[in-house]
């Protein structure tokens, strides 16, 4: 696969404005051989055709890259690593915890980072309700996990002073935004072209006010 898969891949990532090195590009490779290697036992991903996959997973998840703030990062509701992964391979200056509840899932990913070598990278199973980290996030980014109010709520506890909520949805969520409390305010809104994807995408930036 990996030869095959890095050119789409590189391409795809410039399309979004992004420039992979070629050992970043080819470890992203080596996480979706890893991730159709264990999804034969865990059921990790329902997307299991490796061209999809580069769309689906590697080039839909660096649509966020360039909307990350500060240092600290937090995927919530992870699952199989998305987008915490292969935003955490692209940009290994920034430190990024990925949280999931499912214990299948988190072993996997404890898998991927000591196979790949990811020293940015932080495990952690728990639900996120329950979730109290010790130092507080810049950013809070979550894919298709929620609707925006039940996700602002989620991120309370996790937000630090000046941080943001960066949501990965699909369909412009028009109704969502309307339901937010007046504790919090929409930043952004930006469609995302993804390559190699027809169904629409947007991120949704929301800050404290």
């Amino acid at each position: 696969m990996s030869a095959d898969a890095l050119a789409p891949l590189l391409d795809g990532a410039k399309q979004l404005g992004i420039i992979l090195p070629g050992n970043r590009a080819g470890q992203m490779i080596d996480y979706l051989e890893l991730l159709g290697q264990w999804n034969r036992a865990y059921n990790l991903t329902a997307v299991t055709d490796p061209g999809q996959q580069i769309s689906y997973h590697l080039l839909d998840s660096l649509s966020a890259l360039s909307r990350l703030h500060g240092t600290r990062i937090v995927d919530i509701g992870t699952g199989a690593g998305l987008p915490g992964i292969p935003l955490a391979i692209a940009d290994p200056d920034r430190k990024f915890t990925l949280v999931d509840a499912t214990a299948k899932k988190t072993r996997f990913l404890g898998h991927v980072t000591r196979t790949l070598g990811l020293g940015n990278v932080e495990i952690v199973t728990t639900r996120v309700e329950d979730y109290r980290p010790p130092t507080r996030f810049d950013t809070v980014v979550a894919r298709a996990l929620a609707a925006l109010p039940e996700l602002a709520t989620l991120s309370e506890g996790l937000l630090a002073p000046g941080g943001i909520l960066l949501a990965m949805k699909g369909r412009e969520p028009v109704d969502e935004m309307r339901e937010l409390t007046e504790a919090w305010r929409i930043r952004e809104l930006q469609r995302v072209d993804v390559p190699g994807l027809k169904a629409q995408r947007h991120l949704v930036v929301i800050a404290k006010n």
